[in-house]
């Protein structure tokens, strides 16, 4: 149960440094555990490395747009890291409407140029 729950805060921390990114660079409140619960919950699919690229769900898009991006993205660590596909990251919040900046970070990801992403 341990390990499916790092994975999980791994995903969502990743979907959430990449909305961040997108939405803006505002100063962030310390506390987002919320929208990392809301994240792996609705989001740890669409980004986990094993299978395709899969278009993510409405609830999913809804966690992601009301997410306090830059938030999660300072507690991405490189184990999280380790456990999703961050193009699938930059796939997702794109997909949702919140794009990542192109050459912009998430985590230690450097996010694609835009031609390149998706």
């Amino acid at each position: 149960m341990a390990m499916y729950f790092n994975t999980n805060i791994f995903l969502l921390a990743f979907f959430a440094i990449t909305v961040i990114l997108s939405s803006s660079n505002n100063v962030v409140g310390q506390d987002c555990q919320n929208d990392v619960q809301g994240l792996i919950s609705q989001c740890a699919s669409y980004v986990k490395k094993d299978g395709p690229k899969i278009k993510p769900s409405p609830q999913c898009c809804d966690v992601i747009k009301k997410a306090d991006i830059p938030c999660v993205c300072k507690r991405m660590t490189a184990e999280i890291e380790k456990t999703i596909d961050m193009e699938k990251v930059v796939f997702v919040a794109k997909t949702c409407g919140k794009p990542l900046a192109p050459g912009s970070k998430c985590g230690a990801f450097n996010v694609p140029p835009a031609a390149y992403i998706g």
